[in-house]
């Protein structure tokens, strides 16, 4: 990692940079309805050139997608190779769209130098059909039809393909399949692990062609091939002895997909009919082309295991599969273990490798991410123009983006784009493995080729335009303290670039999402936004205006790190950052005060219900009428996260700075309990910034810590328990209701595969435990809990953080049978030794059961549970 960061060496030019879905991806989607299921499906995959990435089971690619690696596989069963993972489409799933495979990453290093991942492959023909027939008949209101309900596996009627990969250096790649029958019987496998070129010259991005070309054999019974990229230049991919070596090119099978005649039987998805009618001589005898794979065809009897080694490398080696093969490998994985032994010493062996996972996971999660959104629209030199409506759909307001990074996705199945608020938190999860990496996340989002103009971050790209929290100055602060305790280093630099960055968005957010009341928001969606009683992204109700208490609450929180990056700026600039400090103090009273006053944070001596310390939505109608939105969720804990202390000699070496917290403090205002902005006690060496009393606070734990309302056995749920009897609100009219849903969506609201009406959700749980932390650190044994409410068990705020995240871990520790409460009621996870350890890490839990819910495989911020 010190050679990578340092510029000596590129460790991070190969890694598991495919995505595991481009197809119904709305770059590959050129239609003028934008429906990106359709204009490029599943079956289409096999046989049609990506424009913007490439995707494949358990692979990797250079930093630049240039040249590709990845695992194809056929059972002797299916009606063509299993190439990529396979799921269904937003349309299909009676909970959206849906991978629908076993797989598991088990390690990945920061520079890629080991990684490994497991792929479950039934013997007996995929249910494809199945798959969909039966979750489209689903309602929404039932549980989704899974690959294990299949019975598929019951039986052991599958094989484990390993995946390994050891670099003995940037560009030599040592790979091993590991392949395992696990059935009681003989079963055929072949196995093709495929080398290909993605296609761009196609698209006028490259001026020549690659090619791959055949290598004559070694004399020790290896093969090989040659890579040939003008600027990536020559790689050998060295294999051992196969049953045959297939050349086609990668281009798309026109007839196939449009019903146009082809200019050469090598296309795209030669392999596919070569394989499975046996007709391998037309393909095994092409001399070159842009996609290649050795055919291995295995019978494997009963449990028997066997290994395939190949070698991508750029030298010239003697012996590539030779002795040196395992030594290399050996040497990496006990660099892995010695490299995250120290991250682990403190935990059960269990919890070592739950975290091991949650690392591999979020590793094998980068992925190459390109769009050039002007490109996209204005369609390729040669191609068909694309629909003149595009010009006024999809993301046409963002023609500046370009982007072309490997990021971490939140999910490379379900969600293989890049989204600003998952990001965040990915970000938070890597740092304590690759610091400088999270920081570039960090970079790229606000850099010019995808920061807008007028500020604003793109969200997501299905809709750019769309508004999520503002966390990057929270977090940029978080790096550079961490960065400090570590290491000792302040990096002013980091926090000046972010600062600069950062200041046009928070402008941004200012004069475009501002409400009608000063220091309120309105800011569309949010992340918190299908916990309303509607959609808070449209129109709202009565054609009246929301103001949202945690819109509000995300800008103070936003505006105090601001404020504490100026501050810490200001030590070596204060001439320019003591100003600046001062303006986020006084936006960050405004907003306070709003939401005292606006959202009722505070007790309503007129409205006994209101006693509990939540912030509300409000709702103003066209008559002046303003009506509070009085529900519990998590939308009501947000001001919960604006919360910092400074050590008051920081603040007392800004004099004006300072000048201006004594001035509020002067104020009879700052003594009303409603309007605590700041505590500052002289026998504390700290002053906290905070949207709560410690008296608000210990009201509002009341709550949070009740079994009956928001405290869940796996955390703090999304929507209070007691709306098991749903919450109403007539507008107009108009009954407008919401209630408790633990588990799935049994809303199409965001599309249906998500749901924040009840589950528990990693990345608020993270930031509530933050907050309690924040808050104990201060108060001290002031401020006493009970731990859970209604029991004799109490506690200072710092043991409620290590509560709720015992609480959290809960989620992935198996019980006395053995049994995750994340696996819910597939009792394989704990009966069968070959599935026993290996953790999924979905996007959201049941509320009341712990069971994992939506995509199971979002790493992406799951792996917060690295940092509790």
């Amino acid at each position: 990692m010190d050679r990578q960061w340092s510029q000596q060496e590129n460790w991070y030019k190969f890694g598991p940079y495919l995505s595991e879905r481009q197809w119904g991806t709305v770059r590959e989607d050129y239609t003028a309805e934008g429906d990106a299921w359709t204009a490029f499906p599943h079956e289409h995959a096999r046989m049609r050139t990506y424009r913007w990435g490439e995707d494949g089971l358990g692979g990797i690619s250079d930093d630049t997608q240039t040249l590709c690696f990845a695992l194809a596989l056929w059972n002797g069963q299916d009606d063509f190779l299993k190439e990529r993972l396979f799921g269904l489409s937003n349309e299909e799933g009676n909970h959206g769209e849906d991978v629908k495979e076993l797989y598991y990453y088990l390690d990945n290093t920061p520079t890629h130098s080991y990684m490994r991942m497991l792929y479950k492959y039934p013997q007996t023909a995929f249910p494809y059909k199945k798959l969909v027939s039966q979750n489209k008949r689903r309602k929404i209101t039932e549980r989704e039809y899974e690959l294990l309900d299949t019975n598929l596996f019951a039986k052991n009627k599958y094989f484990d393909v390993v995946i390994d990969y050891a670099k003995n250096d940037p560009d030599d790649i040592l790979i091993r399949l590991t392949i395992t029958n696990r059935s009681d019987k003989a079963a055929p496998l072949h196995v093709l692990p495929t080398l290909w070129f993605r296609n761009r010259w196609s698209f006028s991005e490259e001026a020549t062609q690659p090619h791959i070309e055949r290598v004559d054999s070694g004399q020790d019974g290896r093969h090989q091939v040659k890579a040939i990229h003008e600027r990536l230049g020559g790689y050998t991919l060295s294999f051992q002895a196969a049953d045959a070596v297939l050349m086609t090119e990668n281009t798309t099978n026109k007839e196939r997909v449009f019903g146009h005649p082809n200019e050469s039987p090598f296309v795209k998805d030669a392999f596919h009919d070569a394989v499975t009618t046996g007709q391998l001589a037309p393909f095994d005898q092409q001399p070159t082309g842009t996609k290649c794979a050795p055919v291995y065809a295995l019978t494997l009897a009963a449990g028997q295991t066997i290994d395939i080694k190949l070698r991508l490398h750029q030298a010239e080696l003697a012996d590539p599969l030779g002795p040196d093969f395992d030594e290399v490998y050996n040497v990496r994985q006990q660099e892995a273990d010695a490299f995250y032994a120290p991250l682990t010493t403190q935990d059960s062996a269990d919890d070592a490798l739950v975290k091991r996972q949650a690392w591999a996971g979020l590793l094998w999660s980068k992925q190459y991410y390109h769009y050039n959104v002007r490109r996209w629209l204005e369609g390729d030199p040669g191609d068909p123009i694309p629909p003149s409506e595009r010009w006024r759909g999809r993301n046409a307001d963002w023609q500046h983006l370009d982007a072309e990074h490997i990021m971490v996705m939140p999910d490379k199945w379900e969600y293989p784009w890049f989204a600003a608020w998952d990001q965040a938190f990915q970000a938070i999860a890597l740092a304590s493995i690759d610091l400088e990496f999270a920081k570039h996340q960090l970079y790229l989002h606000a850099d010019t080729r995808y920061q807008a103009p007028d500020g604003r971050l793109p969200a997501y790209e299905w809709d750019f335009s769309a508004n999520n929290p503002p966390l990057r100055a929270a977090i940029s602060w978080l790096f550079y303290s961490q960065e400090l305790i570590m290491t000792g280093k302040k990096d002013y630099e980091f926090l000046s670039t972010m600062f600069k960055r950062l200041r046009p968005n928070y402008e941004w957010w200012n004069s475009q999402l501002g409400g009608k009341q000063e220091g309120m928001f309105q800011g569309g969606f949010l992340g918190l936004d299908n916990i309303s009683l509607f959609d808070r992204s449209d129109d709202i109700p009565a054609g009246g205006s929301l103001d949202q208490a945690d819109a509000t609450a995300w800008m103070a929180t936003y505006t105090l790190y601001m404020m504490r990056i100026c501050v810490e700026l200001a030590q070596q600039d204060p001439l320019t950052y003591e100003p600046l400090s001062c303006y986020y103090f006084d936006y960050y009273i405004r907003i306070n005060n709003a939401l005292q006053t606006v959202a009722k944070l505070w007790i309503d001596d007129e409205d006994p219900d209101s006693n509990n310390g939540f912030a509300y939505d409000v709702l103003h109608l066209p008559s002046g009428k303003a009506i509070p939105i009085m529900l519990r969720s998590m939308v009501g804990l947000s001001p919960l996260f604006a919360v910092m202390s400074l050590k008051r000699e920081i603040a007392q070496s800004l004099p004006t700075f300072y000048q201006k917290i004594q001035d509020y403090q002067a104020n009879p205002l700052s003594k009303n309990p409603c309007y605590c902005v700041l505590e500052e006690n002289d026998n504390k060496d700290s002053i906290l910034f905070s949207l709560l009393s410690a008296d608000q606070l210990a009201r509002m734990a009341t709550f949070i810590f009740s079994e009956d309302e928001l405290l869940a056995p796996g955390g703090i749920r999304s929507l209070s328990k007691v709306y098991e009897k749903a919450y109403s609100l007539k507008i107009k009219g108009t009954k407008h209701q919401i209630h408790y849903t633990p588990g799935e969506s049994d809303s199409s609201m965001y599309g249906g595969n998500s749901n924040w009406r009840g589950p528990v959700w990693w990345p608020m749980n993270y930031f509530i435990v933050k907050a309690l932390e924040e808050f104990g650190n201060y108060h001290g044994t002031a401020v006493q809990v009970a731990l859970p409410f209604g029991s004799d068990n109490h506690g200072t705020l710092n043991d409620a953080a290590a509560f709720l995240s015992e609480r959290l871990w809960q989620i992935f520790r198996p019980d006395a049978q053995g049994r995750r409460p994340l696996n819910g009621e597939e009792f394989i996870y704990a009966d069968d030794p070959n599935f026993r350890n290996l953790v999924l890490f979905y996007e959201h839990f049941d509320g009341d059961t712990s069971r994992g819910l939506g995509a199971s495989h979002q790493t992406g911020w799951t792996a917060l549970v690295t940092c509790l």
